[in-house]
């Protein structure tokens, strides 16, 4: 009887030899296969989103290139195309530029007070109790939920001259340590002060989403290694930046992003602290492109073209955020 030897490294031929291997069910079987389940499950979502944002972009876009009054508005008349002679004209204004440091320095205040602020009250949270951190981190979130009119109109009761709560306390203060006057002092009469009230009243609203953002951050990180850096004697001081910060360091990113979009279009705020639209010193972007476009007369193709210079710093922005989230992993 003669038996078969398998050579080392060799099948035995059979049957099988050749024969194309068959995919289980769930398997690959080398081609895409189109599935429209997916699509159909986001498309109410990207229908919202171009009804809602992409729409008036395209909109804002239309009116920038075009000369609009309140006839054209009103369909009396067709809007003229004039290419890009509204840039020009907001570009070639000085008072643009000043509008643009208004802004560029205000968002830069706001936003580093906010980081800072939030960042110590997140790491108080940190320190706290379970209950006694659930009730700071409460009340701080009403703040946070507080709509910007309401917020306005409670910082332009506090500076109001001469029933206003701060006047009140800084005349109540000796002279040789605030001086005098400040019962009767206007404090939106210029736009220093102006600005000065309204990055507290924004830094009050907006450092509450960073605290808590913080606080969720340092509920993430190992315990382990904070032990280890009171063992060595660290401080708090070098432990936060030699543990905390780095290990926190997207944290930190991602909401610097997010200030400085929301810091640079504030309006609401702006608008009803200056009083309007009579104090053009105090202008930031939005109120400057809301003043183009409805004063008299209404040039709706102006402040369209200064919104969409607002618009396009935001998306550099908003472009850059999205980037650190991919980078992340949290955007596929």
């Amino acid at each position: 009887m003669t038996q078969t030897v398998q050579a080392p490294g060799r099948a035995l031929p059979g049957p099988a030899a050749g024969r194309r291997p068959r995919h289980g069910p769930g398997r690959a079987t080398g081609r895409a296969r189109f599935r429209a389940g997916p699509y159909l499950l986001i498309a109410p979502t990207v229908a919202l989103i171009g009804v809602l944002i992409l729409y008036p972009i395209g909109q804002l876009f239309w009116m920038s290139f075009h000369k609009i009054g309140s006839r054209e508005a009103r369909g009396a008349a067709p809007a003229e195309n004039v290419g890009w002679d509204n840039f020009r004209t907001v570009l070639g204004d000085g008072f643009f530029w000043k509008v643009l440091v208004n802004t560029v320095v205000s968002a830069a205040a706001m936003v580093a007070l906010t980081l800072v602020l939030g960042t110590l009250v997140g790491l108080l949270l940190n320190r706290l109790g379970r209950k006694m951190s659930l009730l700071v981190s409460s009340g701080a979130l009403l703040a946070w939920a507080t709509p910007g009119i309401s917020a306005a109109i409670v910082y332009k009761w506090l500076f109001t001259p001469g029933g206003g709560l701060i006047p009140w306390f800084l005349e109540a203060l000796p002279d040789a340590l605030v001086g005098g006057g400040w019962d009767d002092y206007n404090w939106f009469g210029s736009r220093g002060t102006t600005y000065v009230v309204l990055v507290l009243c924004v830094v009050w609203q907006s450092f509450p989403f960073i605290a808590v953002s913080v606080l969720a951050g340092l509920k993430s990180l190992p315990g382990e290694l904070y032990e280890a850096a009171r063992v060595d004697g660290a401080g708090p001081w070098r432990t936060f930046w030699q543990i905390t910060f780095p290990l926190l360091r997207p944290v930190f990113l991602v909401l610097t992003v997010l200030s400085i979009i929301w810091d640079f279009k504030v309006f609401t705020q702006l608008y009803f602290l200056s009083g309007g639209t009579a104090n053009r010193d105090s202008f930031n972007l939005a109120m400057y492109a809301y003043s183009a476009a409805v004063a008299f007369p209404a040039k709706y193709g102006l402040g369209g073209a200064i919104a969409l210079i607002l618009t396009v710093i935001l998306l550099v922005f908003t472009g850059f955020y999205v980037r650190v989230l991919v980078r992340q992993g949290e955007v596929a």
